[in-house]
């Protein structure tokens, strides 16, 4: 199945669901200059990747500038999702290895056949993610490519059991934690909201997916909480 389902099904349930996430994200911004979006969860298996894809959709086609940085270098997936060819060494784990980055960062980035969105793809999955993803340079390439474009996302590993998205936290201005109706429980969503919470984020926001809908054969995202601040 397709997953990038806003632009298969333009007026279903979840797309019109993720629109609503994309205005709550604006309206959110009003006061803060958003432009560098994390995603993850709290186990595998929740639907970050494919919020990720679809919320990066419902972006582009708003006629924003959009790139999708797959963070997850133990399991990544937009490549796969967005149908997106890469070569062995044109990977983000490549990028963030290569000691001329920023004169080559732009032979990372691929097209995605949505127009106004671009990909960088996990690339070959490293040793020591968490090392690479915790290095100055890692966020100075964040930091590039935010001059770039309207909005980054970046699709990050699950928080429990993981330091991989607790650093990348550190880099970005608002988390999404994708849970997973009926499935997730409460006190797993409290213990990462509490982990992401302890190395410095305030803005997390919390997606309820996979709610089974009666007039849709796939799943939606169908609830998107208010600002969690202290």
């Amino acid at each position: 199945m397709n997953e990038l389902i806003i632009i298969e099904k333009p007026y279903s349930s979840f797309s019109e669901e993720i629109k609503r996430i994309r205005t709550n994200i604006k309206f959110s911004s009003v006061d803060e200059n958003t432009k560098v979006i994390m995603t993850t969860s709290s186990f595998p298996g929740e639907g970050k990747s494919f919020i990720t894809s679809n919320l990066g959709a419902a972006f582009a086609i708003n006629n924003e500038k959009v790139l999708i940085i797959d963070c997850d270098l133990r399991k990544g997936k937009q490549n796969k999702i967005f149908n997106v060819t890469c070569d062995e060494g044109e990977g983000f784990s490549n990028l963030l290895i290569d000691k001329d980055w920023e004169k080559n960062y732009h032979k990372y980035i691929k097209k995605t056949k949505v127009k106004n969105l671009d990909i960088i793809p996990t690339g070959p999955y490293p040793s020591n993610p968490s090392e690479l993803l915790a290095t100055k340079k890692c966020k100075s390439i964040i930091d590039k490519l935010k001059e770039e474009y309207d909005m980054v996302i970046l699709d990050c590993p699950p928080v429990l059991g993981l330091d991989d998205s607790l650093v990348v936290s550190t880099y970005v201005d608002l988390i999404l934690l994708v849970v997973k109706h009926k499935d997730t429980k409460l006190e797993s969503v409290a213990k990462s909201k509490k982990s992401l919470e302890n190395v410095g984020a305030k803005r997390i926001y919390a997606v309820l997916n996979q709610i089974d809908s009666k007039d849709n054969s796939y799943y939606y995202s169908g609830y998107y909480t208010s600002e969690e601040k202290k």
